[in-house]
């Protein structure tokens, strides 16, 4: 399943070249902000999304996030050579939807506003207001497993284009969620960490590393097999649930060695094929360990290793959503974009920015719940014979 076209709003700012420029500078996205902590008086370091995209689509900037990060994927597939066919869906990737707007719904508005200010919390209406503005008229929907979110969207997107649901998708993913009660819960939860910097305090296979930092994205892809020059493709993947805690890994850590050996099996991809681990990568020490285990027992340590959680913060619901980004675009450039180490740290570790020399990439999600989702990238070969479109001139083929 090619990527098309790929679209971003981050912590850096808005759009898919301001992504790349902050990845590539080994600068944390995150800022200083005030109105944190349990008083809500102290600061905290997050990577917020700035102001910014299209003042007409209302004062959200979810909503504006989601659409301009659309627009920006399709506008880039289109360039590429994409051309949509008679059914594009969308999926969006959601899990708590627009939190700054729902709370002051509650607390500003007292739980009233007029039908228009009302129906753009729902969760319907960006898909909505996506599909009238492109004329799509394909299967839609939401999707939401915690930090596996976005993978979820494309897994199910394949779907889609295997099952003949749809001949294009539009998966995009959306979490501005990095608010001054959000980060408190995941602070107090001793997951997340808001006194200290970035790369200090998020230190994936690092020693040292305390937890992650907070970051925001919206992030959209247009995934075809009608594209004359995409980024790469997705060969397959894979969903498990530990069924063990809502928040801890299960240790014996069965489910999530199992779903990336099915994914690897659906792709056609052996273990010592990968050349790269797209690492979850949030800093915690259960995911550390788990992830460690998982690369020493099924890739025998071999593949390179690289995790922007650093950097772009831990974008929670999009956090996939933008590190195949991260990925998308080393396919695309031949470069690859990595935080520094700081401290010591697993021998495979990638240390900023370097060359990226292909081959197949996985890409973890592990994802509060006990929601394992892995995908399996690679290089995009030429379209398959057969899979150009027939278009209609005058009525002949």
């Amino acid at each position: 399943m090619p990527i098309a076209g790929v679209g971003v709003v981050s912590g850096y700012g808005w759009g898919r070249e301001t992504l790349w420029r902050g990845l590539t500078s080994g600068k944390a996205a995150a800022g200083w902000y005030r109105g944190y902590g349990p008083g809500r008086d102290e600061c905290a370091w997050v990577a917020l999304v700035p102001e910014g995209g299209d003042e007409s689509l209302g004062p959200s900037r979810f909503a504006r996030a989601f659409q301009e990060s659309a627009r920006e994927a399709i506008a880039d597939a289109t360039a590429r050579g994409w051309r949509p066919g008679g059914t594009v869906g969308v999926v969006h990737a959601i899990v708590l939807g627009d939190v700054r707007d729902w709370e002051d719904f509650h607390t500003v508005d007292d739980g009233r506003r007029g039908s228009r200010g009302y129906l753009r919390l729902l969760p319907s209406t960006p898909i909505s207001v996506l599909m009238q503005e492109f004329g799509f008229h394909g299967p839609s929907m939401n999707v939401s497993a915690a930090c596996s979110s976005a993978n979820v969207a494309l897994i199910t997107a394949q779907m889609w284009l295997d099952q003949g649901f749809a001949d294009d998708v539009v998966c995009v993913t959306t979490d501005l969620s990095a608010s001054p009660d959000m980060v408190h819960h995941f602070v107090q939860m001793g997951a997340a960490v808001g006194d200290t910097e970035p790369l200090d305090a998020c230190r994936p296979f690092q020693a040292g590393s305390r937890g992650f930092s907070f970051g925001e994205a919206a992030v959209a892809f247009v995934v075809s097999r009608s594209v004359e020059r995409p980024y790469c493709a997705m060969f397959g993947g894979a969903m498990t649930n530990d069924a063990h805690h809502v928040v801890s890994v299960d240790p014996g850590l069965r489910q999530i060695m199992e779903c990336t050996r099915r994914a690897l099996d659906r792709s056609g991809v052996a273990p010592e094929d990968v050349s790269y681990y797209n690492a979850h990568g949030s800093g915690t020490q259960q995911c550390d360990v788990a992830e460690r285990t998982l690369l020493t027992e099924l890739f025998d340590d071999r593949p390179l290793i690289h995790s922007i959680k650093p950097l772009t913060g831990h974008c929670m619901g999009a956090a996939a959503g933008i590190e195949i980004v991260a990925s998308a675009l080393a396919y695309d450039r031949g470069t690859i974009a990595a935080p520094p180490i700081v401290a010591e740290a697993h021998p495979r570790l990638l240390d900023g920015v370097g060359p990226f020399e292909g081959g197949y990439t996985v890409k973890t999600s592990l994802g509060m719940g006990g929601h394992n989702s892995v995908v399996v990238l690679g290089p995009a070969g030429p379209p398959a014979p057969g899979s150009a479109r027939v278009e209609l001139v005058g009525g002949c083929a």
